[in-house]
């Protein structure tokens, strides 16, 4: 009996694993009806606010929008004015990236800082191909950041949680932590923007996504605990996006087939990450399959080959990205004034 109630749902820990799925279940049907061509932010981002942020509020929703307008701005500014040059686009970035790492490591506006992280990157890397269509990716990414938070909003009036949660204090950290962490956060995100830039990487999404988030704990040692987590959860959304695609076969691209199985996937992946209560192999797992999803599954491209490449890089971006963290961390200890002590 205890080990039953052990892994069982409080009703408060349902009622988000059903916002969450429902939430990534609507994205992904309104980019088919709409025929958008970036389904991507439409199918992460429920997943992003929703499973990110305890307590919905106006905060975090004007935080979240206000994220995605600011970024558009940024990238059709920057990347017009010095798209070809990368000596003067390289410091502009990493001085927006630190920006958003100052905001997340302060605490009170971390989502407006970690929304605005991988967005800004995603932007800023695919404007810079002359073929892509930034216009639409721009417009995809505001049009999306304003649906899940009405869809969010409307989900937490019809699966509202019972038990308020606490609001959460801002964390208490020294000078030389915070300094060590916007440093840290900052110069891994510009070497990850630089690396798909100069290998011409525009079909690995998804690993780029993996390095950015893999940043969110801002330390060696909470990135290569993210690390591990994201490998496993990555390897099992992969294997249930190969399992749906199965089982439809030449149906795939029939979204109201393909809609119950996504639900049934995020449903068990939220229930994961609900349990563990932190952004582990359930988030991974979650945010893979709305990756694979919202972006692949096109009505002329299958996406098991999408599936199998997507493991296969993100599990080189992982060990790569840990390396490059592991340096500048240590490199960052040996100065006194970004020294990160835990006390």
């Amino acid at each position: 009996m205890a080990a039953r109630d052990a892994h069982s749902l409080t009703p408060d820990q349902f009622r988000q694993c059903l916002r969450i799925s429902l939430g990534s279940l609507i994205g992904f049907g309104f980019a088919h009806l709409t025929q958008w061509s970036t389904g991507l932010f439409f199918c992460v981002y429920p997943v992003l606010l929703l499973g990110m942020v305890p307590r919905f509020s106006a905060h975090a929703s004007l935080q979240f929008v206000a994220a995605s307008l600011v970024n558009v701005v940024e990238v059709y500014v920057l990347a017009g004015m010095f798209g070809d040059q990368p000596l003067l686009m390289t410091p502009l970035a990493w001085s927006l990236f630190a920006i958003r790492f100052y905001c997340m490591a302060s605490g009170r506006f971390f989502l407006f800082g970690a929304n605005g992280l991988v967005s800004s990157s995603v932007l800023f890397h695919f404007a810079s191909y002359p073929d892509m269509d930034f216009g639409g990716m721009a417009k995809a990414n505001v049009a999306a950041s304003l649906l899940t938070v009405a869809v969010a909003w409307l989900l937490c009036g019809l699966f509202p949680s019972k038990r308020a949660a606490a609001p959460p204090s801002p964390p208490q950290k020294s000078p030389e932590q915070l300094r060590h962490q916007v440093l840290l956060g900052s110069t891994v995100a510009t070497v990850s923007f630089l690396v798909f830039q100069i290998f011409d990487l525009r079909d690995s999404l998804s690993a780029q996504v993996t390095t950015l988030l893999m940043l969110f704990p801002m330390t060696y040692a909470g990135a290569l605990q993210y690390g591990r987590a994201r490998a496993v959860g990555v390897l099992l959304g992969c294997n249930a996006a190969l399992l749906i695609q199965l089982l439809l076969y030449d149906w795939y691209s029939n979204w109201l087939l393909v809609g119950p199985l996504y639900w049934v996937a995020l449903m068990f992946f939220a229930r994961r990450h609900v349990q563990e209560g932190v952004s582990g192999v359930g988030f991974a797992g979650a945010t893979t399959i709305a990756v694979i999803f919202g972006q692949y599954l096109l009505p002329q491209q299958d996406a098991i080959y999408q599936t199998l490449y997507r493991f296969s890089s993100i599990t080189v971006a992982v060990v790569v990205a840990l390396t490059v963290i592991y340096i500048v961390h240590k490199m960052l200890n040996l100065l006194p004034g970004t020294r990160y002590t835990v006390s």
